[in-house]
């Protein structure tokens, strides 16, 4: 019972307790949003002009539960927390089926409480619904590998169907080269072959994908394939796309992070790779890692979420050797340090505010709204946060049994303190303009800001564009030029709206 209840209550609790984060869940849920706006629900369009960023799929189920609930920040993250969950499951039925209960409820545990994890699984974003599919696929195409059968190798053309319908050709990269690499360590290149030219599975998968991509084609044209296919796709692993690029060693220090607080158990896994790589299913969760980590290491443009594609491997495989972290207070150290920083998170943001650490206007406005943004509760569920931890640490019992449980206070913390102050932070400025602006009946857009959660909340398409005599914009407070005739409707922090004149 713990399996099916601890990943949907991380993932459900308070799931709309902070705003929408710009820019990549302002555009996802905004996109959705003018789906109904313009009845058009076969391709998406931002504030007006057309967003080739990501195929259809997580759109759709974004707009299921907006029909059935309305535009707010729970009905566009719903479909993300759902992926997550069953991604948590798919991990944990694997590992206990393979390996025993025990291991089964940590690798649910770990993948539910992994802080990246925990992240993506409560963003109104594609990654997550795309991490399911990608752990459904290669779970059921070691299954085909292992036993013959061919019912788990047509699952696994159907969760590749869906995953190229949620974010792209990574969805046939990530299966088709992590089992093709297991194949060639294992002298076992003629079942790979048969297993990618199965002619009903290739059915399936083009009957998943072709309608769509079809229409886009037919609807956009030549607009589609430069904007989805190569800047979306080729350009974002030949070069940086939208300035997001980092070292060759760039995952190195990422995972560890996307993993917290479980790095003893990173660090005690990594040392047994020699003697994993001896026995077939730890060889395969391996080579599924390190294809991963080594191809977006090569990309030119890197994200931290893209190491999570190799990661449900990782969960697995801690897992299984749960044992070796001997260490309560080695274990449960990360987390503890993690706890602490979230509480001292308010004084250390003022302090970097007023020793001039934050270079940027705009963002040194929003810092400096920390101490009002704070309430009491958060401190106290910090500090309670922390004296359970330790309670727990102090305690007799298994080691990977009580680190679980502070996992899952750390995580929670996120969820009901962490995540909405932060997010108060950073959009509530921008949330709150956007309400003002309903009461306003002149046209509005976007001066110098990139905001989509803006137009969500605003419920109004609003162009990115510049501002003219006789509307309203939305701008920050170092992009406003000191000569501009405007009336200030509404300023927090670094947001301004204002009326042109």
């Amino acid at each position: 019972m713990a399996l099916f209840l601890l990943p949907a209550v991380l993932f459900l609790m308070n799931l709309g307790g902070a705003p929408l984060f710009d820019v990549d869940e302002g555009a996802f849920s905004e996109a959705t949003r003018e789906m109904f706006v313009r009845n058009d629900f076969l391709s998406t369009w931002l504030n007006g002009a057309p967003r080739f960023d990501k195929p259809i799929l997580i759109y759709w189920c974004q707009a299921v539960f907006v029909w059935l609930f309305g535009p707010n920040e729970w009905s566009f993250r719903l479909p993300s927390a759902l992926a997550a969950s069953f991604w948590c499951y798919a991990v944990g039925l694997f590992v206990w089926q393979r390996f025993g209960r025990a291991a089964g409820i940590m690798a649910c545990g770990i993948a539910a409480t992994s802080l990246g994890v925990h992240l993506i699984g409560r963003a109104a974003t594609a990654d997550s619904l795309l991490n399911m599919l990608l752990a459904l696929a290669l779970l059921d195409a070691w299954r085909h590998l292992e036993s013959g059968a061919r019912a788990p190798l047509l699952r696994s053309y159907l969760w590749i169907g869906l995953g190229v319908l949620t974010k792209g050709p990574i969805a046939l990269l990530v299966p088709g080269a992590t089992t093709l690499l297991y194949c060639l360590t294992t002298r076992r290149f003629k079942d790979w072959l048969r297993s990618v030219f199965d002619p009903l599975g290739w059915v399936i998968l083009l009957v998943i994908t072709v309608p769509w991509y079809a229409a886009a084609l037919a609807i956009h044209g030549q607009a589609f394939i430069d904007g989805f296919i190569l800047k979306h796709n080729v350009q974002r692993f030949s070069g940086s796309l939208e300035g997001h690029s980092g070292s060759l060693f760039y995952y190195v220090l990422m995972i560890p992070a996307l993993l917290l607080p479980w790095l003893s158990w990173l660090l005690a896994t990594l040392r047994q790779l020699p003697t994993d790589w001896k026995l077939p299913e730890r060889r395969f969760l391996w080579v599924w890692f390190i294809f991963v980590t080594a191809f977006f290491s090569l990309s030119g443009t890197k994200l931290p979420h893209y190491a999570l594609y190799g990661c449900t491997p990782l969960f697995a495989l801690l897992a299984i050797h749960r044992e070796r972290v001997k260490s309560i207070w080695l274990g449960a150290a990360p987390a503890l340090l993690v706890i602490a920083a979230f509480i001292a998170l308010p004084s250390l943001l003022q302090h970097a505010a007023s020793a001039g650490w934050v270079k940027n206007a705009y963002y040194l406005a929003q810092v400096e709204r920390i101490s009002a943004a704070t309430p009491l509760s958060y401190y106290l569920l910090g500090l309670g946060t922390l004296g359970g931890a330790l309670v727990l640490a102090l305690r007799a019992g298994v080691v990977w049994q009580r680190m679980l449980a502070i996992a899952c206070l750390q995580t929670l913390l996120v969820a009901l303190a962490v995540a909405p102050l932060v997010g108060d932070v950073l959009q509530g400025p921008v949330k709150r303009a956007a309400f003002v602006a309903r009461d306003f009946a002149e046209p509005g857009v976007l001066w110098n800001f990139h905001a989509p959660s803006f137009s969500v909340y605003r419920q109004q398409v609003t162009p990115t564009e510049q501002a003219r005599p006789g509307q309203i914009a939305l701008t920050r407070v170092d992009r406003l030029p000191a000569d501009a005739k405007v009336d200030v409707l509404y300023k927090e922090g670094g947001v301004v709206l204002v009326r042109m004149k």
